[in-house]
């Protein structure tokens, strides 16, 4: 089977199976074989490793995975692209193509029926307007998850990995900084894509911690108080936090927050009543949800 990274080769698939492309899925083909390339070797993949594949297309960077991986799990949404890639992985005996929703999909699950129960190593091309809960579903499921190596609209990669003060530091930040280290592998034109996104991308790999950077006494607390400091961000974090629902407690509680309440919190912490929470750090928020 031919390689399937070049313009040539994936307009001949597209053309033969004539396939549309889903704007509701957020479809854009990677059509360059050096980035292809780039990203299984970011993801440091080895015939050790079981690979979860999301959004695989029409197998491009499937094939890749297949031959340096033990075995791929390619999770595809659009029912349309499954017998295209059963063509184009025909060869390959180490995929499994599975047609559903990632956000559907039981990780912890996969991962002991096929590795058993060893982590994985997620790759995917994501689609932009998803790319959020994708990457928190998977973190919040705490499914073994060895890394993620993802392909997400640059600002949203700049945003992962960002502090404090800054434009983009935001929920997002915080939350892949509490799950994983960040780092940005490479950026991709949209030259690179068919059809051509709008806007440029980039190659993040988030290498999941084996420690967490902060202890908390109660982690959905700790999400909420983030959720709703960043909401309003241009709101000092006493308002933006005074009677908003946050989730508290095993049986998952919503309670609200008296301003008062915020306010002891931040005269413990020595931080000013009018701070913004773009002006915490991870271990502030950590420390102020022990505190409410």
């Amino acid at each position: 089977m031919a390689y399937l990274g070049t313009p040539t080769a994936t307009a001949e698939i597209i053309r033969k199976y004539n396939f549309c492309f889903q704007k509701k899925y957020g479809q854009n083909f990677l059509i360059d074989a050096n980035i292809l390339q780039k990203i299984v070797a970011s993801a440091e993949i080895t015939r050790e490793d079981c690979v979860i594949e999301i959004g695989p297309g029409i197998g491009s960077l499937t094939q890749y995975l297949a031959e340096s991986a033990g075995s791929v799990i390619a999770v595809e949404i659009d029912k349309k692209l499954i017998p295209i890639l059963e063509e184009t992985l025909g060869d390959y005996d180490n995929v499994t193509i599975i047609n559903e929703d990632i956000l559907k999909v039981d990780i912890r699950k996969l991962s002991e029926e096929r590795n058993g129960g060893r982590p994985v190593k997620v790759v995917a091309n994501l689609p932009y307007y998803i790319t959020t809960p994708i990457i928190m579903g998977l973190f919040e499921s705490h499914a073994p998850l060895q890394s993620m190596t993802v392909m997400v609209q640059k600002e949203v990669a700049d945003r992962m990995q960002v502090g404090p003060g800054t434009k983009d530091y935001g929920a997002l930040s915080l939350a892949v900084q509490y799950y994983a280290e960040p780092e940005i592998a490479m950026n991709v034109p949209p030259a690179c894509f068919m059809p051509r996104p709008g806007v440029g991308s980039a190659v993040i790999r988030l290498t999941g911690r084996r420690e967490k950077p902060v202890e908390v006494r109660d982690e959905r607390l700790l999400f909420s108080v983030i959720r709703a400091a960043f909401n309003q961000r241009r709101k000092t974090l006493a308002n933006a936090l005074a009677n908003a629902p946050v989730l508290a407690g095993d049986g998952g509680r919503h309670v609200t927050v008296a301003r008062e309440k915020v306010y002891e919190a931040l005269d413990q912490m020595q931080l000013s009543r009018t701070i913004r929470g773009e002006a915490l750090t991870l271990d502030q928020f950590a420390r102020l949800s022990g505190l409410l």
